[in-house]
C-alpha cells in the first residue's frame, strides 16, 4: 500500500527501511522483506529521492548520460522517467506486499542551478555539496520525530558503500537515529558491495567499530531477484542484463557465509 505522508506511518509500521532510490532496498535487503511478510511482519520502505523534477529542468551533460543508461525517451522531460521508475518501484513493493512512501527530495542529478554533480566521479565517491546538507538536516529531523512516535520500531539505513552522494546523504541522517537510541541496522549497499574491498574501506572511513547481523533467507533469493528485476530501467546501468544481476545476487549472498545452500543478507549495528 502506497502511504502518503509520515503520518501515514502507524504503530504497525515496526520494520522501517530507508532507500536513497526506488531501488535500493529490493537490491540490498529483499530477502529480508520476504522473510517479514511471511511471518506476517508488514514492512514499510521510504524512498528519500524520489521527488519528480520540474518538466522545464534542463539536464546536465552526467544527468542525460544517465537518463541515456536508463533507456529514457529523450524527447520527454526528467519528470517523465522519475515517474516511470515510481511506476517500476510501486510494483516490485506490491510484489513483495509491502508499504512504500515516497519523499519528494530530488536525485542528486537532478539538483542544482548549475547541477550540483557534473562528474561521476563527484556523484560516486565524492564529497557532499554543502547545499545538500539542508537536505541531511531536515530529512533527520523527520526521522527523529517519527521515531519519537514509534520508539520501538527497527530502521534500516544505507551503509553508504561506494559513496554514492545520496547514499552518504541518508547513512549521515540515520546516525542520528543512532545517536538518539533506536535500533539501526546498516545494510551493504548493493550492488556497490560487489567491488573488491568496497565494505571495508567504508566501515574504516565511517570510524565505529561495527558488529554484522545475519539473516538467513535461502527460500527468499528468488523473490528477491524477481523483485529486483521489476526495475527494469536500472539492469543494463547496473548489471548489464538480467543473467548477470540473477547471478551476482546469487552468488553474493552465498557467500557471505558459503555453507552448503545457505543464503544471507548481512546488515551491521554500531557497537
Amino acid at each position: 500500500m502506497q502511504l502518503t505522508s509520515f503520518n501515514n506511518i502507524t504503530t504497525t509500521h515496526r520494520h522501517i527501511f530507508l532507500s536513497p532510490h526506488f531501488d535500493d532496498i529490493v537490491y540490498s535487503c529483499g530477502g529480508t522483506l520476504g522473510v517479514q511478510v511471511s511471518c506476517g511482519i508488514r514492512p514499510l520502505i521510504i524512498t528519500v529521492f524520489g521527488g519528480v523534477p520540474s518538466a522545464d529542468l534542463a539536464l546536465s551533460p552526467l544527468a542525460t548520460r544517465v537518463h541515456q543508461e536508463m533507456g529514457a525517451d529523450v524527447t520527454k522531460g526528467a519528470g517523465d522517467m522519475v515517474e516511470r521508475r515510481r511506476r517500476e518501484d510501486a510494483t516490485a513493493c506490491e510484489y513483495l506486499e509491502v508499504d512504500y512512501l515516497w519523499l519528494d527530495y530530488l536525485d542528486a542529478i537532478y539538483r542544482g542551478t548549475p547541477a550540483y554533480y557534473t562528474r561521476q566521479e563527484q556523484l560516486i565517491g565524492g564529497e557532499v555539496n554543502p547545499a545538500d546538507l539542508d537536505i541531511d538536516r531536515q530529512l533527520a529531523e523527520d526521522l527523529l520525530a517519527l521515531h519519537d512516535r514509534l520508539p520501538d520500531a527497527a530502521w534500516y539505513a544505507p551503509l553508504g558503500i561506494g559513496r554514492h552522494i545520496d547514499h552518504q546523504i541518508v547513512c549521515s541522517a540515520a546516525d542520528r537515529l543512532v545517536q538518539r537510541g533506536a535500533k539501526v541496522y546498516f545494510y551493504e549497499d548493493f550492488p556497490y558491495v560487489l567491488t573488491a574491498g568496497a565494505l571495508d574501506a567504508r566501515k574504516q572511513e565511517l570510524g565505529i567499530p561495527f558488529e554484522p547481523r545475519l539473516v538467513e533467507m535461502s527460500e527468499m533469493v528468488q523473490i528477491r531477484t524477481a523483485a529486483a528485476e521489476i526495475y527494469a530501467s536500472q539492469i543494463t546501468s547496473n548489471f548489464a542484463n538480467r543473467e548477470t544481476m540473477g547471478r551476482s545476487i546469487t552468488s553474493y549472498t552465498h557467500n557471505i557465509r558459503p555453507v552448503e545452500t545457505v543464503h544471507l543478507e548481512r546488515y551491521w549495528t554500531p557497537r
